[in-house]
């Protein structure tokens, strides 16, 4: 990845920080959707220089970082026309090249946390075809599925799983499709080498690396 673009969020007292990263990544994904390709890649990579996680906190600061090989395929993206009505609350730089001297190399990809009692009922419902709150609240018979001779819960409700503290940082967004709104849990991996160049309509991936500086 040669070229980069950096986009600060301007701390002001209109919106927090949490609500801004998820207008401002939002606006992102919508842009990565128009140029995604058949498989649904694209090839333009996300960071988050400022990202900390830890045992007490989790942040992802207030940058975003921009990737790609090339500087026509940032130019044709135009951050700044799909940040226009956040122009207030942000900065975006121009296109740069990548430095020569590096700290490394990362991926950033979406996590699923299984700890998260409303995603478990959302798949629930999908499985089963019924609404997410019937599932969220309805009984779960395992029954079935229970040991002949062992001290086994046989029923439960996703509404009664105690909520358990997920230490990945993570953006609130609105589905496209469907409309709902959900985490998106955002796990980084440092790494040896540089790798692949596509990337999910996040900007996004397992595989593909990001360089680090």
């Amino acid at each position: 990845m040669k070229y980069y673009i950096e986009i600060t969020l301007i701390d002001n007292s209109d919106i927090n920080l949490f609500s801004l990263w998820s207008k401002v990544f939002q606006q992102i994904h919508l842009g990565l959707v128009e140029i995604q390709d058949e498989q649904g890649c694209v090839p333009i990579g996300v960071t988050f220089p400022e990202y900390v996680i830890g045992e007490k906190y989790s942040v992802l600061g207030s940058k975003l970082r921009l990737f790609a090989e090339y500087e026509a395929t940032l130019r044709q993206f135009n951050a700044s026309y799909w940040l226009a009505r956040l122009s207030d609350y942000v900065h975006c730089t121009s296109i740069r090249p990548v430095p020569e001297k590096l700290s490394g190399f990362a991926t950033y990809q979406r996590e699923h946390p299984k700890t998260n009692k409303e995603r478990l009922a959302r798949r629930y419902a999908k499985r089963h075809n019924m609404a997410f709150e019937t599932a969220l609240h309805s009984t779960i018979d395992l029954t079935a599925k229970a040991p002949p001779d062992a001290d086994y819960k046989t029923q439960f409700r996703y509404c009664d799983m105690p909520q358990k503290t997920v230490a990945t940082p993570f953006i609130r967004l609105t589905s496209l499709s469907g409309g709902q709104t959900f985490c998106l849990w955002i796990k980084k991996t440092v790494v040896a080498e540089p790798s692949g160049a596509a990337f999910s309509s996040y900007g996004l991936s397992a595989v593909s690396t990001v360089p680090e500086f």
